[in-house]
């Protein structure tokens, strides 16, 4: 059962960006729940570091009924949810249907879902947050990835929906990153390409992200709002 402190749901954290937010708020102080889906290295260090670590499949209405389940044997509150797992599948023809249904699973419907059931848990914590991780492409969207996009975008929506809902006991808001890390396999040709995207034309890394929802948690006074952290691409 819980410790004296609520802790911090944080999804998809098996790697990237999710990890970092869980050892950083671990290193902080913070009762850690992660999830994951595919075992990792990172997953056994969460375990390390104190982090209980379940395992969830966000794909179905069954798999995200069950965490929730499982989430509520192990805590009776929650200081926050980060809703940090995502979906990134190509949409091939003929296969466009099944990898919007997806996408929308894990982006939108666990959310959803997970918010609806788990106030219950957040409402026994003072504060209380729920943070989406959007993706600053909604901005403009995409003709190459349309369903990634309007999934996000719907979960910036999910963002406005719960604020009011939740107000003004839980805040409720979003961050929507752009280009925060490049994969090993990124060649010099795309990591100039996608730099030059931006203003500030850095790789980031994943602690921008941190900064962004520690300010989320810390500010009293910030609700349905979605943070951009794109290093100025919006002015480019």
């Amino acid at each position: 059962m819980p410790s004296a402190t609520a802790p911090i749901l944080i999804t998809g954290a098996a790697q990237r960006v999710g990890l970092h937010c869980a050892r950083r708020l671990l290193e902080d102080g913070h009762p850690v729940i992660a999830t994951f889906r595919t075992e990792r290295p990172g997953v056994q260090a969460l375990r390390d570091l104190g982090a209980i670590v379940l395992f969830a499949d966000f794909s179905s209405e069954t798999g995200i009924l069950a965490f929730i389940d499982q989430l509520k044997q192990h805590t009776d509150r929650l200081r926050a949810i980060v809703h940090n797992a995502s979906a990134w599948l190509t949409e091939t023809p003929g296969h466009e249907a099944a990898a919007f249904n997806a996408m929308f699973a894990v982006h939108m419907l666990a959310p959803y879902l997970i918010n609806l059931q788990c106030a219950e848990l957040l409402q026994r914590s003072t504060p209380a947050d729920i943070v989406h991780i959007s993706d600053d492409v909604t901005r403009k969207g995409s003709s190459r990835h349309i369903a990634y996009c309007a999934t996000k975008a719907g979960l910036e929506s999910l963002t406005l929906s719960f604020a009011a809902k939740y107000a003004p006991h839980i805040k409720v808001n979003a961050i929507a990153p752009a280009l925060l890390l490049f994969n090993p396999e990124d060649d010099a040709a795309y990591r100039a390409k996608a730099l030059a995207k931006s203003a500030l034309g850095i790789e980031p890394g994943s602690e921008v992200i941190y900064q962004s929802l520690r300010y989320l948690l810390d500010n009293p006074y910030v609700t349905g709002t979605t943070l951009t952290v794109n290093g100025g691409r919006h002015v480019k």
